[in-house]
């Protein structure tokens, strides 16, 4: 059984935090890495009908969503699609943060395959816990795969992409006027 991450309240890193108030391509950017972070971990260990599964003295535990501070005390094994993002942002105390919210919103987005990119990122908190209970049901689902859920992260991936290149061509070339009006 291979150890996907030990975390430490001391050692969590705040980085994403802070990244992801420098601004919208910058987060975009951000977001791209943090799901190549989460494809490593579901690569390294995916689990279904829990957040993670940690290795304890007793072996093996599975995660609720209630019981996710146990990964400061004991190292991740597996990870679910959404414990992933959470994981690879620095542990449970990210899960609220800028960053992997609008990366989870971006996953329900790849998830409903969406063709165009979301015009908003920041939705109610009521319309973000319902995607979340989506993205968690689609793990859980009977027959999916880890093959699945890497594909996801991968769409979602480029979902991001087409977000940064949508936002470059907006600032490239603003509407007609608008120079005029600086």
């Amino acid at each position: 059984m291979s150890t996907l991450m030990a975390l430490s309240p001391d050692l969590v890193d705040a980085r994403p935090t802070a990244r992801a108030e420098r601004g919208r391509p910058a987060e975009l950017h951000d977001i791209q890495a943090l799901l190549s972070d989460a494809a490593s971990i579901i690569g390294s260990g995916w689990v279904q009908n829990a957040w993670f599964a940690v290795a304890t003295p007793r072996g093996e535990r599975l995660l609720t969503a209630h019981e996710v501070r146990h990964v400061y005390a004991y190292p991740v094994t597996r990870a679910c699609l959404a414990g992933s993002i959470v994981l690879a942002a620095g542990g449970p105390d990210q899960a609220r943060t800028q960053l992997v919210q609008r990366t989870l919103d971006l996953t329900w987005h790849a998830l409903r395959d969406d063709p165009e990119p979301p015009a908003v990122l920041c939705p109610s908190p009521p319309v973000r816990t319902l995607r979340l209970l989506d993205v968690t049901r689609w793990n859980d689902a009977p027959g999916r795969s880890p093959t699945d859920v890497l594909a996801l992260l991968e769409a979602t991936h480029h979902l991001a992409d087409r977000h940064s290149h949508l936002r470059r061509d907006d600032v490239a070339s603003p509407p007609a006027g608008a120079i005029g009006r600086l």
